[in-house]
């Protein structure tokens, strides 16, 4: 975070030429801003500030959030997603306190890209930002937020689950229009049925649950 304090400036040469100095959040204000998805997280315990001698505040606060989104799994496990991460502040309306970006989402998502230690299940793929005016009780106040775009990475489901489903059912059309008597079929079909509520199961554990639409993959 980056603001202006007029009130807060000084000219170095007055003072050993020192030209910014380190503060505790609570000794000036400071733009109090939420994210509107979080649902829990960890506040930080880094509270100070940066003050230059020409009254630029800046605060580097890490959080580490758990935030709500709304999945569509229709298409998993080759399912994209989009979640919002958005940051306001409505006890200052949009007349008082107004929320800009310094970097341009390119920026951005580069260095979001060098945050990511070791691969996942999901591809970070896009980082858009929307700055705009949310309207609540005839007041506006600055809201800006982050779209997220993130794209699931299907190889372990396609060898865990799709592939061996896939087997079950060449394979129960094999017994089907092969030459064995019928009692080697209803055994062949005992087993094969046992092996698909098997995978059943592991499919059911595996399917995330956060969707109106249950995916392709789990309605066959």
């Amino acid at each position: 975070q980056e603001w202006q304090n007029p009130f807060a400036t000084w000219d170095p040469r007055d003072f050993c030429n020192i030209s910014e100095i380190v503060l505790p959040m609570d000794t000036y204000w400071s733009p109090p801003v939420f994210i509107l998805e979080r649902v829990n997280g960890q506040n930080p315990e880094l509270n100070y500030m940066v003050l230059m001698h020409n009254g630029s505040f800046n605060s580097t606060r890490p959080f580490q959030v758990t935030l709500t989104c709304s999945l569509i799994i229709l298409k998993f496990p080759f399912d994209t997603q989009m979640c919002n991460l958005s940051i306001a502040s409505f006890l200052y309306p949009v007349t008082d306190f107004v929320m800009k970006t310094r970097r341009t989402p390119a920026e951005m998502m580069k260095d979001s890209q060098s945050f990511f230690l070791t691969d996942g299940e999901w591809k970070f793929t896009n980082l858009s930002i929307i700055e705009y005016t949310e309207r609540m009780d005839d007041k506006g106040f600055s809201v800006v937020t982050y779209v997220i775009s993130m794209e699931r990475r299907p190889t372990l489901y396609i060898l865990n689950l799709i592939l061996p489903t896939c087997a079950l059912y060449l394979l129960d059309m094999a017994v089907l229009l092969g030459p064995s008597s019928l009692e080697e079929k209803i055994n062949f079909q005992i087993a094969i049925i046992l092996g698909s509520s098997m995978l059943a199961v592991i499919l059911n554990n595996s399917l995330p649950t956060s969707s109106n639409k249950p995916p392709i993959i789990g309605t066959h």
